[in-house]
């Protein structure tokens, strides 16, 4: 095995102060910047000396334009510059996302149910955007799915990824979430991509990749020959329900004609998984593209100009009886699922916006009543919290609906605190250790960890419990933010150093 290549200095930038750096891979290094104007932190990604001069400059320009087109998404990092440096090394200015990646995070311990499902489906929209861009990824991973500073996950190196109609090798590929076709050196389409974004998820609940065994061996081959023969092995969770765990091993079937046709078919089946666990249901986010074609709704579809329809409306028990049949989906791209909540009719609420409801199609009201709608772009407007029926649209006085359904009713998340009383202390020459004292009440925690004093050690894997302990004979100062079992993250870190 070759040694592991050192980081090549970084380039001076203009408009840019150079920080620190964030990692290294085979042909680019990472590093922090602050960008004088605006002032904001940037993460640039700064091309060798020696890919520069092949093919992998080609590459990098391909990897630029094309999270360009795509970095408009809230699940994709943000491209916000390209350029070539002075002394002939390209770089790329992008979203610096300062929170640990999913693969660190999976390293500490499997995330919960809940919070895989709301990332699922967020990022088979990013993944579904892509697509319909003519983009395949062909390599997500954990690793590839950053954490922005708000908790979100946002999918990046788009470094092998191509257009959806064009071949491809495996020689890129991360083995342990490759779908069976790119470990045998054939194309891996849009079907390959899906596959490995449930191999994602997979990873995310085990703790471990689908095909990685305990105590192995697991080296490149054993990975190959599983991901070609053997079936997707069980979780292993008592709480992962059975329906999710048929869904992903559907996902990552053998043939790619057996899983589900699109990143946007494995998010709305995620979305029924949520509605079964009585979750709040996960927008997709895909882009609305109906304006620049004519309408091809038919009159059937209760709409007379084909943007804002309402399709068939499915009802929940809220009381906990069996769950309902999932939805009906439409087949827009913009169409997403949001929960719909009859609120009182008050001298507050007339007059508001409303969800429209085609009239021959609309059931009766009763009280209280939850619903799951799939709107259109556009078809819905909530304001205050409150939807009124459609007939406000029409000056029309909507119908007594009951009283106000507690049900769904949208609560903001506590401010996750900081950690308190962050101390450091050298205990021996080369030696230091930071303490603090655990938020009891804030249940399994992990923190997350930052080395700010321009140190060798920049990356960090979150840690359960005190005290952090850093090897340097040098300054040290460190940044730490806490991380709820919700993944919630503080905003503000707790900061001390130690001379």
């Amino acid at each position: 095995m070759s040694p592991r290549r050192q980081p090549a200095p970084p380039p001076e930038l203009p408009g840019y102060t150079v920080d620190r750096l964030l990692g290294s891979g085979g042909f680019a290094d990472v590093y922090l910047y602050a960008q004088r104007m605006p002032q904001r932190q940037v993460a640039i990604k700064v091309l060798t000396h020696e890919a520069a001069e092949g093919q992998s400059r080609e590459q990098f320009g391909a990897e630029a334009n094309l999270m360009a087109q795509l970095s408009t998404h809230s699940s994709i990092v943000t491209i916000y510059h390209a350029d070539t440096a002075a002394d002939g090394r390209p770089y790329l200015v992008m979203q610096y996302c300062p929170l640990p990646n999913l693969a660190e995070r999976v390293k500490v311990r499997p995330l919960g149910v809940p919070e895989v499902l709301g990332i699922g489906v967020r990022l088979a929209g990013a993944v579904e955007t892509a697509h319909r861009a003519g983009i395949v990824h062909r390599d997500i991973k954990p690793a590839n799915i950053l954490t922005t500073e708000y908790g979100r996950p946002a999918l990046s190196d788009f470094g092998i990824a191509g257009l959806t109609g064009a071949a491809d090798e495996s020689g890129g590929v991360s083995v342990p979430w490759a779908p069976p076709e790119a470990v045998e050196g054939q194309s891996a389409g849009v079907a390959g991509d899906v596959y490995s974004l449930a191999a994602t998820l997979y990873t995310l609940l085990a703790g471990r990749s689908p095909f990685a065994r305990p105590g192995g061996p697991n080296s490149r081959l054993d990975f190959i020959m599983r991901i070609k023969r053997d079936p997707v092995p069980p979780i292993g969770r008592a709480d992962v329900p059975a329906s999710l765990e048929q869904l992903l091993a559907r996902a990552m079937a053998k043939s790619p004609a057996a899983r589900p046709a699109t990143a946007l078919e494995l998010a709305r089946a995620l979305q029924v998984v949520e509605q079964e666990l009585r979750l709040a249901m996960t927008d997709i986010e895909v882009p609305d593209t109906s304006w620049l074609s004519p309408s091809t709704v038919s009159p059937d579809d209760g709409a007379e100009d084909g943007h804002t329809v309402v399709r068939a409306v499915t009802e929940v028990d809220p009381t906990g009886g069996t769950p309902p049949p999932a939805p009906r989906y439409t087949d827009e791209p913009h169409t997403v699922l949001r929960p719909v909540v009859h609120v009182e009719d008050t001298e507050a609420t007339r007059g508001r916006s409303a969800v429209a409801e085609p009239e021959e199609t609309a059931p009766p009201r009763r009280r209280p009543t939850w619903r799951w709608v799939a709107v259109g772009a556009g078809a819905a407007v909530v304001v205050g919290g409150g939807i009124v029926a459609a007939g406000a649209l029409r000056g029309e006085t909507p119908p007594d609906p009951g009283p106000t359904s507690t049900i769904g009713t949208v609560v903001i998340p506590e401010v996750v605190p900081s950690p308190e009383g962050l101390a450091g202390e050298r205990v021996s020459g080369d030696r230091v250790e930071f303490s603090w004292t655990p938020h009891e009440d804030l249940g399994d925690v992990t923190y997350s960890w930052t080395r700010t004093d321009g140190g060798k050690i920049t990356e960090s894997q979150p840690i359960t419990e005190p005290p952090l302990t850093i090897e340097s004979a040098g300054r040290v100062c460190v940044e730490l933010r806490t991380i709820s079992e919700q993944g919630r993250v503080s905003a503000d870190p707790a900061e001390a150093c130690v001379e």
